[in-house]
C-alpha cells in the first residue's frame, strides 16, 4: 500500500524539521518521488491550509518550509464557555439536586 503524495511530503518535512523548497525537492527525488513543480506547489499549499506546515519566503526564488508546532492553549473564555455548557447540560435533568452533582 502506498501513501498519498501529501503524506509522503509531510513525513519528509517532519523528519527534516525545516528545510528549503529546493532541499525538499531533492529529498523527495532521493526517496524516489518525482513530482512536477505545479503538483509540488499544490501539495505544499494543501499542507499549509490544513495547518500542518508553514511556508515563508527567504528570497525571491527560495521558500522555507517548517512544521507547525501545535500549542494547546487553554483560553479563559473557552474554559468559561465549557463550564456554562456543562451547567446547562446538568440543568436539563429535572429532579436531580444540583448540589449533589457538584459534590
Amino acid at each position: 500500500m502506498t501513501l498519498p503524495l501529501r503524506n509522503q511530503v509531510y513525513e519528509t518535512i517532519k523528519n527534516a524539521g525545516s528545510l528549503t523548497d529546493s532541499e525538499l525537492s531533492k529529498a523527495l527525488i532521493k526517496a524516489g518521488i518525482s513530482i512536477p513543480e505545479d503538483e509540488f506547489n499544490k501539495t505544499l499549499l494543501n499542507l499549509e491550509i490544513y495547518g500542518l506546515i508553514k511556508v515563508s519566503w527567504l528570497t525571491k526564488d527560495e521558500r522555507r518550509i517548517e512544521i507547525v508546532e501545535k500549542i494547546e492553549d487553554d483560553d479563559d473564555i473557552e474554559k468559561q464557555n465549557r463550564e456554562n455548557l456543562e451547567r446547562e447540560y446538568e440543568a436539563g435533568f429535572p429532579g436531580i439536586d444540583q448540589e449533589e452533582i457538584q459534590e
